[in-house]
């Protein structure tokens, strides 16, 4: 046909027209025909994946979730077919062996090629590759490498010490998120990065990795292009947001290819691995590595800060772990400049801190996604479609009334050490939970244990205004930061120490009330 002929035809506004018809055609296919569509939520979540993609840039997802959960029950609409769902019965769309969604095929990095456990969607392909990397997550494993995560843990101890002396405001969140990403290459590579020992932030590194962070939360719906942006070519030049970290990881199995026994360090016992099983590849093992260093150092320092948060508004609850730590010494337990996984493991109520500061603000923030198998699933009353992607956050889940009573919205440890708590344990889903249960774990709670006991026992902060929140980002895993505190020696005495019992301090007021525990919501902020 000729170019005239078809112009006479087709005209770009008749085109814009037809566009805009097909457009609203599939939204209100998408909004009122379709088989969510009595799920409620947001408008725009039920016509374009773009108003999850918006919340999650906005760095609110986490309270725009338990928001939505409170408005309006059990299901809310995130997306044309994504539902979010908080039922008591929600743990087990992570328990069952369903499919993940395809969004997690953006954890395969540097590129498309390097395929691991958390990448691969088929739980029984998941499994089988998880098998190989197993061994160097087990406890008695992790704990081996303990010394080096004390090397690391004393590099923070010395920092604090340099504040308390020079008496100037420290930001504690930096400097622990320095020394869990250290942890992660003395442990997995038989190297620190060097971050905590500088006492800053190399190259950019840890601040580009809050925009990869940001980046990688929303780049999983849009796997196309993604594959477009990275892909070997950019990967083979370093081209990555956290070059020093993949640098050292890519010159490490480098070296570690030539003389893997030397070393005894977690990638040395991957490689291992290798030579026993023909079909575990090393770019398996290198993507491995890659996650990780990207992704497993950030949410244990979350963790601490969380948990040392908490603890410091609480003068009860400080004293208390304080009177812990102080029994366990007359014991011969917790003397060492760096406590003990063991001796940190005999302290129920710091424990019991621990957890409850996770469940009120747990590392992961964004809705872990399940494919609905053949057959369908029933939740509750409600009859999912195979197909259907539903999405648990452990937040929301940390949030429920249902689940956790009228006071699920206040920091209770105690909550932990009453009657049977197994029902608990199993909605406690810092750690994920079924087939995706975080392989790191007992890596992550040895840090977390540590630090904190050795932190609290030593040092005093308080921050330095107590009437600002700490901030974070809440992408898929939230960073906190912003609480600069002011660093003492404890020295048994302060005026923490001497809190009544059965007392709580009102953060709003600084006041003490009998037996009242407050809620702690932190301020959000999109950085």
């Amino acid at each position: 046909m000729e170019p005239a002929v078809w112009g006479q035809l087709v005209s770009w506004p008749s085109l814009v027209v037809q566009l805009a018809i097909a457009l609203v055609a599939i939204a209100i296919r998408r909004r009122y025909l379709s088989e969510l569509s009595d799920i409620p939520g947001p408008f725009w979540a039920s016509i374009t994946r773009l108003w999850h993609v918006f919340v999650i840039l906005e760095g609110q997802q986490n309270l725009r979730l338990k928001a939505l959960h409170r408005k309006h029950g059990h299901f809310v609409r995130i997306a044309p077919r994504e539902v979010s769902v908080s039922h008591p019965e929600a743990r087990w769309i992570l328990q069952d062996d369903l499919f993940k969604a395809d969004w997690y095929k953006v954890t395969s990095v540097p590129d498309r090629r390097f395929q691991n456990p958390m990448s691969t969607t088929d739980p029984k392909k998941k499994k089988a590759l998880s098998k190989h990397f197993a061994r160097g997550y087990g406890l008695s494993q992790v704990l081996q490498h303990e010394v080096r995560v004390d090397e690391n843990i004393r590099e923070l101890l010395h920092w604090l010490n340099v504040f308390a002396k020079d008496q100037k405001p420290m930001d504690l969140g930096n400097f622990v998120t320095f020394t869990t990403f250290d942890n992660v290459g003395s442990v997995f590579l038989s190297k620190p990065f060097g971050f905590i020992k500088a006492g800053c932030d190399i190259g950019g590194t840890l601040k580009n990795n809050v925009a990869l962070s940001k980046f990688a939360a929303v780049a999983g719906f849009f796997l196309i292009p993604l594959r477009i942006l990275v892909n070997p070519l950019t990967s083979g030049m370093m081209f990555l947001p956290m070059g020093h970290l993949y640098r050292t990881t890519s010159n490490a199995m480098r070296v570690r290819m030539k003389d893997h026994g030397s070393e005894r360090d977690i990638l040395s016992q991957w490689l291992r691995e290798w030579e026993r099983h023909p079909k575990l590849t090393l770019r398996q093992i290198e993507a491995q590595l890659n996650v990780n260093v990207g992704a497993g150092a950030e949410p244990v320092s979350t963790a601490i800060q969380s948990t040392i948060y908490h603890i410091i508004q609480y003068p009860t609850a400080l004293a208390k772990v304080r009177a812990e730590i102080a029994d366990a010494q007359e014991n011969g337990l917790c003397l060492g400049d760096v406590v003990s996984f063991r001796d940190a493991n005999r302290l129920p109520y710091l424990q019991a801190c621990i957890k409850e500061s996770l469940r009120m603000f747990s590392p992961t923030t964004m809705g872990l996604p399940r494919k609905v198998p053949e057959g369908g699933l029933t939740i509750g009353s409600r009859f999912f479609t195979k197909g259907t992607i539903l999405s648990v956050s452990s937040q929301v889940i940390h949030a429920s009334t249902e689940i956790w009573g009228p006071d699920a919205g206040q920091w209770k440890p105690q909550r932990w050490l009453i009657g049977d708590t197994r029902d608990m344990e199993k909605n406690w889903l810092v750690f994920s939970a079924g087939y995706m249960t975080c392989p790191g774990r007992h890596f992550a709670m040895m840090q977390i244990v540590k630090v904190t006991a050795s932190l609290i026992r030593d040092f005093d902060f308080d921050r330095v205004d107590p009437k600002k929140a700490w901030k974070w980002q809440a992408n898929f895993t939230a960073l906190t930061h912003s609480w600069p505190v002011w660093v003492r020696h404890y020295s048994g005495d302060s005026e923490t120490s001497r809190a009544s019992p059965g007392q709580q301090c009102d953060v709003a007021t600084g006041r003490f009330d009998a037996d009242k525990s407050v809620r702690v919501e932190p301020t959000p902020i999109a950085s």
